[in-house]
C-alpha cells in the first residue's frame, strides 16, 4: 500500500485532472508502476532475513526448507531477495484486490433472490440474475467465494515454491557455512582425541596400578604404597591435561566475549616422554625405549602429535594386553626427513582377535597421522602386535 500510494501521487502529478480511485485501469497501471520501487528498496541487505522470516511464517514451509538467516551481502543474494520481495508484494496485491472486491460481490449475489428488481438496479446490484435466473445467484456467489479461496491458496503455493530458490543461501554462503561446520567438527574431533588419549591413558594405568596394589596389599605393603603413589601422580597428571583440554574449550568462548582466555598448561611433547614412560612402568608394564638421536629438535607440531600417538599406543597395550613388555623406538630418519615411531608388544590370541578391528584410539592415531600427511599401520604379526607411524618433519600448519 505505501508503494501504491506513493506511485499514485507521482502519476497524478502528471495527470492532475484524473481520478485514480474511480478507474480500474488507472489502478492497475499504478499497481504495475509501483513494482519497480519495491525491487529497488529490496536491494537493502536486511530485507532478506525479514522476508525469510515472513515466508517461513506465512507460506507454511516445511522445516527442511533452507532459508538464509543473515543479510544479503552479495549482489546475487540481493537480486534474488529483490525478485522475491517484488513477487511477494505483486502476489499480495493481487490477493488483496480479490479479497476486498469479490466477497462483497458474493454477498450481493446472495441477496439477489430477496431484493426487489427495481431497487437492485438503483443500488447497482447484479442485474444478470432476473426472473427465473434469480435462483442461480447464490450458486454464482459460491463460485465467487471459491475463486477467492483458489487465488489465496494458489498464491501461497507459488510463494512457497519460490521461497527456497530466491531466499536460500547463495553458493558462496553455502560454501562458507560448510567450511565453518568442517572447522567446528575438526575442533570437536581434536578435543575428543586429546581427552581420549590423555585421560584414557591415565585411567588405564590407574586401573592396573590399583589392581596390582589390591592383590599384594597384605603380602607386600611397600609395593602397594608405591602403587598408590603412582596412582596419585598419574591422576594429578591426568587432571592437569584435562584442565588443558577444558581450557581449549573455553578459549573460543572467552575470547569472543573479550575476556582473556584461561591460562592452560602447554601440551606435552616428546621432551615429556620420560615421564609418560615412568607412569606406564609404574602400572607394571616394562617399556624398552630406543631413541637413536635427540628428540628435542623435532618440530613442536610433530612432537606434540608424536607424544599423543605414543601415549595411545601404550594405552592400547595396557587395555588389551595387560602388563606385558613393550618395545618402543622413536627416532628421526634423516634421509627421508621423517620421524619414525615403532611399537610392539606380545599379545595372546584372544587379545589379538579383539584388537584387529581397531577402536577410537587407533582411529585417533590415524587422524593425527593424516593431519600431518604421514602414514601409519598397525596389526598383529604372529604373536606380536605392531604399530608403525611415519610423520614428515617438514610440515606447515
Amino acid at each position: 500500500m505505501p508503494y501504491f500510494l506513493l506511485t499514485t501521487v507521482i502519476l497524478t502529478a502528471f495527470a492532475p485532472d484524473s481520478n485514480p480511485f474511480s478507474s480500474l485501469g488507472w489502478q492497475l497501471t499504478t499497481f504495475v508502476a509501483a513494482l519497480p520501487l519495491t525491487a529497488i528498496t529490496a536491494l537493502f541487505p536486511l530485507v532478506r532475513p525479514l522476508e525469510a522470516t515472513a515466508a517461513r511464517s506465512l507460506c507454511g514451509l516445511p522445516a527442511s526448507a533452507e532459508l538464509a538467516t543473515g543479510p544479503a551481502t552479495s549482489w546475487d543474494a540481493r537480486s534474488r531477495a529483490s525478485l522475491w520481495y517484488t513477487l511477494h508484494l505483486a502476489v499480495g496485491g493481487l490477493v488483496s484486490g480479490v479479497t476486498l472486491s469479490l466477497p462483497p460481490a458474493a454477498l450481493m449475489l446472495l441477496m439477489v433472490p430477496f431484493a426487489d428488481a427495481s431497487e437492485a438496479r438503483e443500488l447497482g446490484w447484479p442485474t444478470g440474475f432476473t426472473g427465473s435466473r434469480t435462483v442461480l445467484a447464490p450458486l454464482a456467489a459460491l463460485a465467487v467465494l471459491a475463486v477467492v479461496v483458489a487465488v489465496a491458496v494458489g498464491a501461497g503455493a507459488l510463494l512457497a515454491r519460490c521461497a527456497p530458490a530466491l531466499l536460500g543461501p547463495a553458493p558462496a554462503e553455502r560454501l562458507a557455512a560448510a567450511e565453518e561446520r568442517a572447522a567446528r567438527l575438526a575442533s570437536r574431533n581434536r578435543l575428543a582425541r586429546e581427552l581420549h588419549d590423555s585421560v584414557g591413558h591415565a585411567l588405564s594405568a590407574v586401573t592396573l596400578q590399583a589392581s596390582a596394589a589390591r592383590k599384594v596389599l597384605d603380602a607386600d605393603p611397600e609395593f602397594a604404597r608405591q602403587a598408590l603413589a603412582a596412582i596419585e601422580e598419574t591422576s594429578r597428571g591426568a587432571v592437569g591435561e584435562l584442565d588443558t583440554v577444558l581450557g581449549l574449550l573455553r578459549e573460543g568462548e572467552e575470547g569472543a566475549a573479550g575476556a582473556p582466555g584461561a591460562a592452560t598448561a602447554p601440551s606435552p611433547t616428546l621432551a615429556d616422554l620420560d615421564g609418560l614412560l615412568d607412569r606406564t612402568r609404574a602400572a607394571g608394564v616394562t617399556v624398552e625405549l630406543t631413541a637413536p638421536g635427540p628428540l628435542g629438535a623435532v618440530p613442536p607440531v610433530v612432537s606434540r602429535e608424536a607424544y599423543r600417538i605414543v601415549q595411545e599406543g601404550l594405552s592400547n597395550a595396557l587395555r588389551h594386553a595387560g602388563p606385558v613388555p613393550v618395545r618402543l623406538r622413536v627416532g628421526e630418519d634423516g634421509q627421508r626427513k621423517e620421524l619414525e615411531i615403532s611399537m610392539e608388544n606380545p599379545v595372546s590370541g584372544t587379545a589379538r582377535g579383539h584388537r584387529t578391528g581397531g577402536g577410537r584410539g587407533l582411529r585417533g592415531i590415524a587422524e593425527r597421522t593424516a593431519l600431518l600427511r604421514g602414514v601409519c599401520d598397525w596389526g598383529p604379526d604372529g604373536s606380536v602386535w605392531r604399530l608403525t607411524v611415519r610423520l614428515p618433519l617438514e610440515v606447515s600448519r
